[in-house]
């Protein structure tokens, strides 16, 4: 692998502010974002984000590739809870092995913004509707696993008592996340560039700082979680790392058969890989209260949040240039 993918990620700004955040939890220094800041830079970044790729989608209309690509986000939204569940019930029982799954099936906003800047600094820029796949995966993995969850839960407790599927699925697919993410990106779709113009001091020019803030406070939260996990084992924390390796590869393959450029395999591939630390919990605490909060929260926001901007971001890139490189046939 080309080092200097990792070198040059690790040295990008918001990145460096991620590591900061980390060192200063580990320190014990009193530095924090003080509430409501965090909130506020996470519906910055999910409108700015959400917004330009409505604008970018416009241009490029609904295309072949986008509908192949969309359809496979939904594919592995769908196909990872079921494999990573199953996984899991080796050494979990069956409400914490769900919870898990639909964490890993789930989608990470930020990381795959932390892999938008990271193509920037190569020149390159994702399509558009890359990011109408982000919001199409966020909330299936989460039915996926109360589904799950309720098929293999004891019989004796798989009762429906204070169980509602409308509240579940409301908070599926109407999150504030999924809400905002959707709603920015039809806005972006119908204003177009002369929206794009309007808001561009806003939603390009103090994109990278405000992402630095939020990493900054992600380094702190990801730093203090990571102790929660020295109860669980040796099992989460190498689940935490090779699952997203794992669901990023078949995100590789899935992109290459397609024939995306490379930059939009990334996000593909980002997508696959990344673990949610916001929607799932909320959700799971509401479906599953069973599963344990302290398991799925410090892998998904301590490991595998951490993981794939250092390491996991450089690492597909590279897989997917290679993968180009060696089968040049099947590219569109």
């Amino acid at each position: 692998m080309d080092t200097s993918l990792i070198i040059n990620n690790l040295v990008h700004p918001p990145v460096l502010f991620f590591f900061l955040g980390m060192i200063a939890s580990f320190c014990k220094s009193d530095l924090k974002i003080p509430e409501p800041l965090p909130k506020l830079f996470s519906l910055y970044l999910l409108l700015a984000i959400g917004f330009h790729g409505g604008v970018e989608l416009r241009k490029t209309g609904i295309t072949e590739e986008v509908v192949y690509s969309l359809s496979a986000a939904m594919f592995m939204a769908i196909l990872v809870p079921f494999y990573a569940f199953f996984i899991l019930r080796i050494k979990l029982d069956v409400y914490n092995a769900a919870a898990i799954a639909a964490t890993y099936g789930s989608i990470s906003a930020v990381t795959y913004i932390t892999a938008v800047t990271f193509l920037q600094t190569l020149g390159l820029v994702p399509g558009g509707y890359m990011v109408a796949a982000l919001a199409l995966m966020e909330s299936p993995a989460i039915v996926v696993g109360i589904i799950l969850a309720r098929i293999f839960a004891p019989k004796k407790e798989n009762n429906e008592d204070g169980f509602s599927w409308s509240a579940v699925l409301r908070e599926a697919f109407l999150n504030g996340s999924v809400l905002l993410i959707t709603g920015s990106l039809l806005i972006g779709l119908a204003s177009g560039e002369e929206g794009w113009d309007t808001l561009k001091p806003f939603t390009k020019d103090i994109f990278k700082g405000m992402l630095s803030f939020f990493l900054l406070d992600m380094g702190l939260l990801a730093a203090k979680r990571i102790g929660d996990l020295k109860s669980a084992g040796f099992f989460l924390p190498p689940f935490a790392i090779l699952m997203p390796v794992f669901n990023g590869c078949i995100g590789v393959v899935l992109a290459k058969l397609i024939g995306l450029q490379p930059e939009n395999a990334l996000m593909l591939a980002v997508l696959c890989a990344s673990a949610s630390y916001i929607a799932v919990p909320a959700a799971m605490r509401l479906s599953l209260p069973e599963a344990n909060p302290s398991l799925f929260v410090p892998m998904s926001l301590g490991i595998t949040f951490p993981f794939n901007i250092i390491i996991g971001i450089p690492l597909y890139y590279y897989l997917i240039k290679r993968a180009n490189a060696l089968f040049p046939a099947l590219l569109g």
